[in-house]
């Protein structure tokens, strides 16, 4: 069935196209049209079943009402609740939103930036990005496009960021293993390692382990690929967890990587946290009642949403460029059974 238009409308009731859209874009009144006639196009719009074309709109007003969301992967919970704070607040402002995961796909990422922009004329992006240089977000940057960057950042690009302070979320999880008790603590990483969240974490650890005079062994971090997460999860805590390494707990570097690791720890029929502690950065709806619970590193994921699409529509609501901004929020330290110590020793 063809779709009804302006020009359907206006040829049935016998009145010009110009009219039409003025009663059905609710400028009539400021035109002068009468009240019997604005009743007249409403009812034929509803006859012909019209409805208006958004996209031919915002071409019209140079406005799409439309904001785009990339992040690594939408399946992943801490993307999840992200993007449905992002949506939610955007629609609060009359926006709609399209998400797209990268796939952890720098490729990918790049080519879903050109299709929201070019092709769905979003008005502005928040990104989690996966890229490792700032190349791409340059250009945008150059065009004064609105902009904002999620969870990650660029080295050396100043831009919208809203973030947290990963470094000392990662410090105090490691101070708290250390203070329960536990001496050889191994980091669980994920490729790509570029990423700066996952920098500023092994940071965090090695810090840690600093302070209270550890001494740092490189194998006591291993990586897994995100591409072959169970398998490489099980060849890193094979490394981690039998001898001659043999730790006493493992901290994962996010929730992805976390379960992956309560799952080996299972086929190993190793005993949390009797023989070995766990713990995350990051946490989820299940890490409070798996067996047993798990300590993790919290973060405030709506805040994050919250502010991203603040700082966003300051830019799209901006007259003339305005200076980058950078939100870094506090991360929560939430201690549970998976270390075998529910308080901090002094």
């Amino acid at each position: 069935m063809k779709r009804a238009s302006l020009k359907d409308i206006a040829e049935s009731l016998n009145v010009s196209k110009t009219l039409v859209s003025l009663v059905l874009n609710n400028k009539a009144d400021e035109w002068g049209i009468s009240e019997e006639t604005q009743k007249k196009v409403r009812k034929k719009a509803e006859e012909l079943n019209y409805y208006p074309n958004q996209m031919a709109r915002g071409l019209r007003t140079g406005k799409s009402n439309i904001i785009g969301l990339v992040v690594a992967d939408i399946s992943n919970p801490f993307y999840a609740k992200i993007s449905r704070t992002v949506e939610y607040e955007v629609a609060r402002l009359g926006y709609h939103l399209l998400v797209c995961s990268s796939d952890e796909v720098e490729e990918k990422e790049i080519k879903l930036i050109e299709l929201l922009r070019d092709r769905q004329r979003v008005e502005g992006l928040i990104i989690a990005t996966t890229q490792q240089d700032s190349e791409h977000f340059l250009q945008l940057k150059k065009q004064q496009y609105p902009l904002v960057l999620i969870d990650r950042k660029l080295p050396g690009f100043n831009s919208n960021y809203v973030g947290v302070d990963n470094q000392k979320g990662a410090f105090q999880m490691v101070e708290h293993l250390i203070k329960s008790g536990r001496k050889r603590i191994g980091l669980v990483n994920v490729s790509p390692a570029h990423l700066s969240t996952l920098n500023e974490r092994v940071e965090g650890y090695k810090d840690a382990l600093k302070k209270y005079g550890i001494k740092f062994n490189n194998d006591w971090i291993q990586s897994v690929s995100y591409s072959e997460i169970e398998k490489t999860t099980e060849q890193a805590l094979s490394k981690l967890l039998t001898p001659p390494l043999k730790m006493d707990a493992l901290f994962a570097v996010n929730n992805y990587v976390a379960i992956n690791c309560l799952q080996t720890i299972h086929k190993m029929k190793l005993r949390i946290p009797e023989d070995v502690a766990i713990t995350c950065f990051d946490d989820r709806d299940g890490f409070s009642f798996s067996h047993p619970p798990l300590t993790v590193v919290a973060q405030p994921l709506e805040e994050i949403g919250l502010e991203a699409v603040k700082l966003l529509m300051k830019q799209i609501d901006a007259k003339k460029p305005i200076v980058a901004q950078e939100k870094i929020l506090p991360t929560k330290l939430i201690i549970r059974e998976s270390c075998g110590s529910l308080e901090i020793r002094a």
